[in-house]
């Protein structure tokens, strides 16, 4: 059913809550998982795919450790690095690369927080004809 799960990552402990529940549903689905994070900060912005700064390590470094997990539970997986505003970085990816379900974390935001944190979530599920799979982080 799920040939393709796209997984978003935050690199902080939000993520933790999809990616568990994602190693579960791919494993007993047969799925690839692609791991996707999305650069915001400055030298992401400006350079892109040429960025050379701490997010961006620290960003590889935590997509090759979730990979990781993955593998070790023999469900096929790889990583990729975006950069720029999250929402419709991950709008263009299903869009480029299309999946089957797309995964992400949310922080459970209401109403004027959603508004000015950025709602990315929201923002993607909408702007998307892809399932989405939101799993509240505890």
């Amino acid at each position: 059913m799920y040939k393709t799960i796209l997984v978003t990552i935050e690199t902080t402990p939000t993520d933790r809550a999809i990616i568990d529940h994602v190693k579960l549903l791919a494993k007993s689905m047969g799925s690839r998982v692609v791991l996707l994070h999305v650069a915001t900060g400055a030298a992401a912005r400006w350079h892109g795919a040429d960025a050379a700064s701490e997010e961006v390590t620290k960003a590889r470094a935590f997509l090759e450790q979730v990979k990781s997990e993955f593998d070790q539970l023999g469900v096929p997986a790889e990583s990729q690095l975006a950069y720029g505003d999250p929402a419709k970085e991950i709008v263009a990816w299903v869009e480029k690369n299309g999946c089957d379900l797309v995964g992400m974390s949310t922080h459970g935001h209401k109403l004027v927080a959603d508004v000015l944190l950025g709602a990315t979530a929201s923002r993607v599920q909408h702007n998307i004809r892809t399932p989405v799979l939101l799993i509240r982080a505890t």
